[in-house]
């Protein structure tokens, strides 16, 4: 995702790609991707730079990136520098090489951290660990990863274009976690680990109370319970349930699940349960 800055000067810049190549760019335009055997030195960091932009416009992100290294490379301490450095960043970030995106990224912050580009550098970067999120099933590594660099963005640059995605993305990432937490839950339920699984469970109703896995947390807490015979337990996450999640379907199956047994969604007890209830429902914190 290109930001409204970025995408209104990559817009402007195809306009002067095509003029440019109309004229010819001096030999640079000539061949069809990159010839990576060329020697650039010749040419001016504006017409490598524009050149990288054609690429772009060709979908040929990866010779993109390589022009804009190249721009980089020849005149380090130019401002077309600067510019070909977070056009790299997103090439490679376009071409799916999250890595050699996120390095690019991290050095613009680390050399501009105060330009207007900076913000957005910080959010390809964290994009380079959120676009690879997939199945809840994988290694959870890179949803941490993504979730402290849009903590970042958020935090560092609350009034740039690219915080309310982030917000966004950052509650996207979260629920993510928690959907690990439950399948792993419900993995360690179906093997009787009650124990195991109630410990998961209780992950999510702790830490990610805001996500959408609450409610069956919640519901699955009332099964362990009950088959290790903590009743108390079983009964106030009902009672929880029936306060802030009753028109859910997890919710008619507690209901449905504790009444059998004749009893009541109601807080018991002095457990941990118990205390959420108390903070959470009936505002008591201390």
């Amino acid at each position: 995702m290109v930001g409204t800055k970025a995408a209104v000067r990559f817009a402007v810049a195809i306009l002067l790609t095509a003029t440019l190549t109309a004229c010819g760019s001096g030999g640079l335009f000539k061949s069809r991707g990159a010839d990576r055997s060329q020697n650039l030195e010749g040419f001016t960091p504006e017409q490598i730079y524009t050149r990288g932009e054609y690429e772009l416009s060709q979908n040929r992100s990866d010779d993109a990136a390589w022009y804009f290294s190249e721009v980089e490379r020849l005149y380090p301490y130019s401002d077309w520098a600067k510019r070909a450095l977070i056009m790299q960043a997103f090439s490679f970030h376009s071409d799916q090489n999250y890595a050699e995106s996120r390095a690019a990224a991290q050095r613009y912050i680390d050399f501009y951290p105060t330009d207007e580009d900076a913000a957005y550098a910080q959010y390809l970067l964290a994009l380079s660990y959120y676009d690879q999120i997939d199945e809840v099933g994988r290694d959870q590594g890179l949803t941490f990863q993504a979730l402290q660099s849009l903590r970042t963005v958020i935090e560092v640059y609350p009034d740039s274009e690219y915080a309310t995605s982030a917000v966004l993305k950052f509650d996207l990432a979260f629920d993510h976690l928690a959907g690990k937490e439950m399948e792993i839950g419900r993995y360690y339920l179906r093997q009787d680990h009650y124990t195991a699984a109630i410990n998961r469970f209780r992950v999510v109703v702790e830490d990610f109370q805001t996500t959408s896995h609450t409610a069956e947390a919640l519901y699955r807490l009332v099964e362990a319970y009950l088959s290790l015979g903590l009743v108390d337990e079983a009964q106030t996450a009902g009672a929880i349930l029936g306060f802030n999640y009753q028109s859910s379907e997890w919710y008619d199956d507690a209901y449905t699940l504790l009444t059998s047994r004749g009893l009541d969604l109601k807080s018991r007890g002095n457990n941990w349960l118990a205390t959420i209830y108390r903070q959470t429902i009936k505002g008591e914190w201390l």
